[in-house]
């Protein structure tokens, strides 16, 4: 029996990780351990392993790392914390896979840890791009570390070849955010608005935007552009989700909080679950950040997503993504365009890049038939400079 260990350590990833955790559970030849981390763990960002076990999941260990500071020092001194944690839980727990997801400092320290230990690592969500953050030197430096690799579509799966990474460990299955759309039964209207307490409007916006971490202090400042957008719409219910563990994050969030006590039709909330989440999409008219969510999923939803900034530069997007530049101007702009008959006319016509689901059922398959003997072992691949079709 397999022993495969899935380490979360914030609210989104496990979204797109629960589907792929309840396969692994559900299958007889496989056994499932989970490391929560990070965010999971933390009274400022909601305390959301609790999210984990409410579902029916164990936590096998409980890996405290982020510091109370997040600038540039406290985001070192967490992934240190981390990799000092990591190495004992992964020494305790000896799984003979571990799963991650995507680019996050949390999931960089767990992966160190495991490359030293000798341990495989599956990656989710690897060969994408997100030009505005660190997070794309991290989730690069995962997947070199990694031996098996799931991507969302074929243009990220040629760039983890290109990477160096052998073709046939790299799998293209979709994205895992789809797979919640299709498998969570969403929230009716008025539930959605019991739980979030208050009515939707007219018009409404679901807000999360991020810190931009290779540009000092931009964030503080998009932000302020990005509330004073805000604070010029009329008859609109503005949903906001507070920022991720990154650096200056509590200054952001401490932003929106303020925004929200002078501005009656503005509601926070620290983390809404992907449950509440998705319901919220699909009763807004349009997500508003810098999130990846605004790209991966909500195209689904034929819902239109306004795309601050260059955070999430290089990634695949939808037609019903609007990119607009982070000052309050460019951001009216687009909330304009957002609304506009023409715009919304369209919008039932939008394709999701990253499929229609299936993508956590092809991830356990492969995860069930995969040799991990020898695995640990890498060979660079070169791909042939004369002929690009051969990464196939």
């Amino acid at each position: 029996m397999k022993k495969i260990c899935v380490i979360t350590g914030s609210r989104a990833e496990y979204g797109l990780l629960r589907w792929v955790m309840q396969g692994i559970k559900d299958d007889a030849e496989l056994r499932l351990q989970i490391i929560a981390t990070g965010m999971h763990l933390s009274p400022d960002f909601g305390l959301t392993y609790r999210e984990i076990e409410k579902d029916g999941f164990r936590i096998d260990r409980k890996v405290k790392m982020l510091t109370e500071l997040d600038t540039t020092v406290g985001i070192a001194k967490s992934m240190g914390k981390g990799l000092i944690g990591f190495a004992d839980a992964l020494n305790e727990l000896k799984p003979d896979l571990i799963i991650v997801l995507g680019d996050r400092f949390e999931i960089f320290s767990a992966v160190a840890a495991a490359l030293v230990a000798c341990i495989p690592v599956a990656h989710l969500h690897g060969g994408e791009l997100t030009e505005g953050a660190f997070d794309d030197a991290i989730r690069h430096s995962i997947t070199k570390i990694s031996h098996l690799h799931f991507v969302a579509t074929d243009e990220y799966r040629r760039r983890v070849i290109q990477l160096g990474e052998q073709p046939q460990r790299v799998f293209t299955v979709g994205g895992l955010g789809v797979d919640n759309i299709s498998k969570l039964k969403l929230l009716k209207r008025e539930e959605l608005e019991a739980v979030l307490n208050f009515k939707l409007g007219k018009k409404n916006l679901l807000i999360t935007f991020h810190p931009v971490t290779l540009e000092k202090d931009a964030g503080v400042k998009q932000m302020g552009e990005l509330l004073k957008a805000l604070g010029k719409t009329k008859d609109t219910q503005l949903i906001f989700t507070l920022p991720n563990a990154d650096t200056n994050s509590r200054k952001l969030s401490k932003m929106v909080k303020q925004f929200a006590v002078q501005h009656p039709n503005a509601h926070t909330y620290t983390s809404l679950g992907q449950l509440r989440y998705l319901s919220c999409i699909a009763y807004v008219d349009g997500v508003v950040g810098n999130s990846s969510s605004g790209l991966a999923e909500v195209p689904s939803f034929k819902k239109g997503t306004i795309n601050i900034g260059d955070r999430q530069g290089g990634r695949l997007q939808a037609a019903s993504v609007i990119n607009c530049q982070a000052t309050r101007q460019s951001i009216a702009t687009a909330i304009r365009r957002l609304y506009s008959r023409d715009f919304q006319a369209r919008l039932i016509k939008i394709r999701n890049p990253y499929g229609t689901g299936g993508a956590s059922k092809k991830v356990v398959k492969i995860l069930k038939q995969c040799l991990l003997h020898g695995i640990s072992k890498k060979a660079f691949y070169n791909v042939p400079t004369n002929n690009r079709a051969q990464v196939k």
